[in-house]
Order: C-alpha cells, then sequence, then structure tokens
C-alpha cells in the first residue's frame, strides 16, 4: 500500500477514535487521540479552550447527562505535509438531552493538526466549528472545576 494512503487511513481512524471516545465516555482514550501539548478549542460549542485533560474532565462531567450521544464523522480532507497534516471532517451529533422533547442535533466541522509520533498520528490541535444546533440545550454546565495544567 502507498505510504500516502496508509497515512490518510491512519488519519481516518484517528478522528474515528476520538468520536468513539466522546461517544462511549472513553476518557483515556480521548486523551489519548491527542499529542500531550495538544491544544483543544470547543468554543464555538460554548466551552472554554484548554488541554486534552481538562477537556476530558470537562466533557466527563457535562456529557454524563445525556442518555444517547453519538458522533459520525465524514467528508475526511486531508492535506499531508510529511510529519504533519492539516484535517477537516464534517460531523454530525444527535444527542438526547434530558428534558428536552426529541433529539438535539449539532453539525459542523472538525479542524485537526494532526503530527506523527513514535505512537501513531496524533492531533496536537483541534478546532471545532459548530455551524448549526437542532433544539440546542442549555449552555454548558460551569467550568469552574476544571483545574488548569500549565
Amino acid at each position: 500500500m502507498d505510504s500516502a494512503l496508509r497515512d490518510r487511513l491512519d488519519i481516518e481512524d484517528l478522528l474515528y477514535r476520538y468520536a468513539r471516545a466522546v461517544d462511549t465516555g472513553d476518557w483515556d482514550g480521548y486523551v489519548g487521540v491527542f499529542t500531550e501539548d495538544a491544544v483543544l478549542d470547543y468554543s464555538s460549542a460554548g466551552y472554554p479552550p484548554g488541554d486534552r485533560h481538562q477537556m476530558a474532565a470537562l466533557f466527563g462531567a457535562s456529557l454524563s447527562v445525556l442518555t444517547m450521544t453519538q458522533h459520525f464523522v465524514t467528508n475526511v480532507q486531508v492535506e499531508l505535509d510529511g510529519d504533519r497534516a492539516e484535517v477537516t471532517a464534517k460531523f454530525v451529533n444527535p444527542m438526547q438531552v434530558p428534558g428536552l422533547d426529541g433529539l438535539s442535533i449539532c453539525g459542523g466541522n472538525y479542524h485537526h493538526t494532526v503530527v506523527r509520533t513514535p505512537d501513531g498520528w496524533r492531533s496536537e490541535r483541534l478546532v471545532e466549528e459548530n455551524l448549526w444546533f437542532v433544539n440546542r440545550p442549555p449552555r454548558p454546565a460551569s467550568t469552574a472545576g476544571v483545574v488548569s495544567r500549565s
């Protein structure tokens, strides 16, 4: 198999592991998708930017109330440049929020900068670009309990 094709498949797999970790609450798996110094920005969805541990703690607390969540990741575009790549992928995320009638559904783009590491491809930067929301739940819970790891 061509090495560029292998890289693209491995990067797509990284995105799918990310989605599966969020949907199943596998926060160790979520942390493992990112480099140690990764910066994650979910501000378009109402969360403050943070590192991988901060976001795992925040999502672990705020997403645990959902009775259902499922991420669909598609239309993955990979611009390879040696051991780095810029990646854009579309997402759709239906979820069931207690107290809301019907599903809440959001969609948009994930923008990752990924790097090849000794353990495979990892994301060193993620920006979620939330473009739309149907039946938007209330804003995320307070982040006062999230401790900075700077």
